[in-house]
């Protein structure tokens, strides 16, 4: 019985590393395929959504011409999307050496040579090919803490990563290592693509963090028709627009401070229920209004704070609202009311709000009100410690 349990144990380890084996050489053929690539053009479907919800907080679907750019030093590779496939506007694109950003409501094309934010690497989302040749580059070479599952699924294969280190794993190219926040419950990097038997080429694409998770599928692929030695971004500019140089922050909120000292906007908007709530109800000594976004991270860092403030005053002489301004969505909001505890409103933004309050729709902002509804104090971006005094400065000195 022993020997018969010894030879059992012996022929599940050679099939173990035999199916390792195995999995190892198809993700070596599917990496050589995609280094194949040297440009694609596809039409892209692409969703986010926050853990625990159901219901994406943005949709949009592009169309993407790529390019294999080994002169790239950041990702490899450039890229332009446009909204359709005629490629009448384009949206975005990347050249290896700036990163160009539309605002059509400012007829405007501002370039950006990542000298205004200087940071240890580019903050360039990569195009498809690119990100999904670096997933399995990574999976291959990698030395980290890593589980990978290969699945045969008939007409696909379905490949998936999870790290299982103390950081997040982000692919801007290759992986980088992300600096814990604030606002992560634990890091959490998971990846995984859809791979198709036909050509052995992935066509999905998943990814999920603690804050966020975020698919993309791709159609319509035609490959290697396109020269990156022919691609100039600047074919691409749309007559009559300026083009001016990026500064750090959005460009379009630069005004919001000019509201000190001003009657703040009035301003009917429903809370996470549909319920409408108004400026001109709100009775406090002092009322702070709060931008916010899901998916901005920094305003995820703020939460913690927000919720102590609230707590910390009467609500005859403070009270605190959030008004969300980037997913537009009753279900979206409440998930993320309920999944951070929120002790305080949030409301649903319009367009009328984000123009009156000349935030360009970025975020966070924090706008300090007096008793008679006038704006003390317009705070942009939220730095930890040092904003949480800088409100709280303001908001003591007016009770």
């Amino acid at each position: 019985m022993k020997k018969l349990l010894v030879l059992l144990s012996f022929l599940f380890i050679i099939n173990t590393v035999n199916a390792q084996e195995d999995q190892k050489e198809y993700l070596q053929k599917v990496l050589n395929n995609l280094e194949k690539v040297e440009s694609a053009s596809y039409t892209s479907f692409n969703e986010s959504w926050q853990p625990g919800d159901t219901v994406p907080v943005f949709t949009h679907s592009d169309y993407t011409n790529e390019y294999n750019n080994p002169n790239d030093s950041t990702i490899g590779a450039s890229y332009v999307s446009f909204e359709t496939k005629d490629m009448g506007k384009m949206v975005f694109c990347y050249n290896g050496h700036k990163r160009v950003l539309v605002y059509d409501d400012d007829k405007a094309i501002v370039e950006d040579d990542f000298t205004a934010r200087p940071l240890p690497f580019r903050l360039v989302g990569p195009p498809f090919y690119n990100f999904t040749k670096n997933i399995i580059k990574y999976a291959l070479q990698t030395k980290d803490n890593i589980t990978v599952d290969l699945q045969d699924k008939g007409n696909d294969y379905f490949f998936r990563l999870v790290i299982e280190e103390d950081t997040q794993v982000e692919f801007f190219g290759k992986a980088y290592h992300m600096q814990k926040p604030p606002f992560y419950v634990e890091p959490t990097s998971i990846y995984e693509l859809w791979i198709r038997k036909s050509d052995n080429l992935p066509y999905k694409a998943r990814r999920e963090m603690s804050h966020d998770i975020s698919v993309t599928a791709i159609t319509s692929v035609e490959f290697n028709k396109l020269s990156i030695n022919d691609f100039n971004v600047s074919d691409y500019y749309p007559k009559g627009y300026t083009v001016e140089p990026y500064r750090y922050g959005n460009k379009k909120a630069a005004s919001a401070p000019e509201l000190t000292g001003k009657q703040a906007p009035e301003w009917t908007l429903n809370d996470s229920n549909g319920n409408p709530v108004s400026l001109a109800n709100q009775k406090s000594k002092v009322l702070l209004i709060n931008f916010t976004g899901i998916g901005c991270g920094a305003c995820q860092a703020a939460v913690p704070f927000l919720k102590e403030l609230k707590g910390k005053f009467s609500n005859e002489d403070f009270d605190l609202i959030a008004i969300e301004g980037w997913s537009r969505k009753e279900h979206s909001i409440q998930v993320y009311a309920n999944n951070k505890k929120l002790n305080y409103t949030i409301l649903n933004a319009n367009d009328q709000v984000i123009k009156d309050y000349q935030t360009g729709n970025a975020a966070p902002f924090f706008f300090i009100l007096d008793e008679h509804h006038i704006i003390r104090k317009v705070i942009r971006g939220y730095g930890n410690e040092r904003t949480d005094k800088e409100i709280m400065d303001a908001i003591t000195e007016l009770l």
